[in-house]
């Protein structure tokens, strides 16, 4: 097993003051790491990521249960990307929810657990009761290309 070790480093002088920071934090019992790029058609949806109770049950399948660290960069200098998270409410690999978030070029978005570790909520009245499943993370292309690095620790 192996120790996997992120920092965070912002570097930003304003005013003549140093207001960056730097934070780093580790992730235990590392096993496994699936690290690829991925370039995505322009206009077209890419799944990157697929996560599912067993790896058997889809290509390329990550178990939920043991993923601890998702990190997804758009590596387009340029444009903009459209990153869906994909979202179940059973442990079955069907997406019942998704959230989309724009992820800016140059960008990174990073997550910790995937097996109930997101939830989604269309009302504003209601408290949130249980996290959900990440069923997957699809990214919709700009109107060009783009390379996309997704880095996933098990």
């Amino acid at each position: 097993m192996a120790t996997l070790t992120v920092t965070i480093n912002e570097s930003l002088t304003l005013n003549g003051r140093e207001r960056g920071n730097e934070n780093s934090f580790t992730v235990e019992s590392v096993t496994q790491a699936f690290s690829r790029v991925v370039t995505c058609p322009a206009t077209v949806e890419t799944t990157i990521a697929t996560f599912r109770a067993a790896v058997n049950t889809a290509d390329s399948a990550m178990d939920l249960d043991d993923v601890k660290y998702v990190r997804v960069t758009n590596l387009n200098t340029s444009n903009d990307l459209t990153m869906s998270l994909q979202v179940s409410a059973a442990e079955s690999g069907v997406a019942d929810a998704s959230a989309s978030i724009l992820l800016e070029a140059g960008k990174t978005f990073m997550l910790g657990a995937v097996h109930d570790g997101i939830a989604l909520d269309d009302s504003q009245d209601t408290l949130i009761t249980s996290l959900n499943d990440l069923e997957s993370i699809v990214i919709k292309g700009a109107a060009a290309a783009a390379d996309v690095e997704v880095f996933v620790a098990s």
